[in-house]
């Protein structure tokens, strides 16, 4: 299995439905060393995960695998990771924030 696909499974594992609930919007991935961008949307408590880039995300997140796999295993602080310019945003930036709680430690 790849790596994406590894990490598709650890936000599989992480997906807080309770903090989704009530949300319609769409988190855009661009992987800078991998070149992977996949999207996922969420709607009503539910999400999904698309490979490729959505034609409107409601933000864009770009940072490297290991970045993202850090953010999704706990061992990277998002806030952190911005200040350092590990990890940069497009769109609403407040949405950002929401990671963490909808793919908790």
């Amino acid at each position: 299995m790849s790596e994406i696909n590894e990490l598709y499974k650890v936000m599989e594992g992480k997906f807080n439905k309770d903090a989704a609930s009530g949300l319609d919007l769409v988190f855009q991935f661009d992987l800078d060393d991998t070149d992977d961008v996949f999207y996922v949307a969420i709607a009503n408590g539910a999400y999904d995960i698309h490979e490729g880039s959505h034609d409107s995300p409601s933000v864009t997140l770009m940072m490297t695998f290991d970045t993202l796999s850090g953010l999704m295993d706990g061992s990277t602080d998002g806030m952190q990771a911005f200040m350092a310019g590990q990890l940069r945003a497009e769109g609403d930036m407040m949405l950002a924030t929401k990671l963490g709680e909808i793919f908790p430690n």
